[in-house]
């Protein structure tokens, strides 16, 4: 099977390392060779947090250079831009459209670019782009920790991931906690559903 890199990017407390830990569990559990990156940045809550997952025979390492990504799981608009480095025009990039404004841009008195300044630069490395409202879609799931979960969910639908969609809800089960189990299920749902009812692309 071909190879294929994703780059998930947010900031520390959005859960884009446990997304990355699943995307690779789901791996394992279909018999595909992956590669899932240590964290790269600062984890803590608000801090820029990048992950890579890679599969494939030939994906010896989580290294995805620059221009490789086949997605970028983008789980904050801003860390989004920050991550086009791994864009090319191959690449689809996933984007929540929830801000959480880096405290940087506030010491500076910096305004957060709007919606359409990010699209915008997006597409000057690539046309492909789907925008979820993930915070509404979080609500409707119950949890507005599940926001990691609803990407995935959306992921999936794409079938830009080389990996079973019931191989992911398994490892899903295996890896959240039994009291958040039903609300992140119901926010995979969503999110695979939103695919084929609203998708917003730019």
């Amino acid at each position: 099977m071909p190879e294929t890199s994703i780059v998930l990017a947010g900031v520390g407390g959005q859960g884009t390392i446990l997304a990355a830990e699943i995307l690779g569990t789901a791996a394992v559990k279909d018999n595909l060779n992956v590669r899932v990156s240590e964290i790269h940045g600062m984890a803590q809550r608000g801090g820029a947090v990048t992950s890579t997952v890679r599969i494939g025979e030939e994906a010896l390492s989580a290294t995805v250079l620059e221009g490789q990504a086949d997605v970028l799981l983008g789980f904050e608009p801003l860390e989004t831009v920050r991550s086009l480095k791994f864009v090319s025009d191959k690449t689809l990039v996933i984007m929540s459209d929830e801000r959480i404004p880096p405290p940087a841009l506030a010491v500076r008195k910096v305004n957060f670019p709007d919606t359409e300044e990010i699209v915008r630069t997006i597409h000057l490395f690539t046309s492909r782009l789907i925008i979820v409202q993930t915070k509404r879609l979080a609500e409707e799931a119950g949890s507005i920790l599940a926001i990691n979960v609803i990407l995935l969910g959306v992921l999936a639908a794409t079938q830009q991931f080389p990996v079973k969609t019931d191989c992911i809800l398994e490892a899903l089960r295996d890896l959240v906690p039994a009291k958040h189990l039903e609300e992140n299920l119901k926010a995979f749902k969503l999110g695979y559903e939103y695919i084929k009812q609203n998708v917003r692309t730019n």
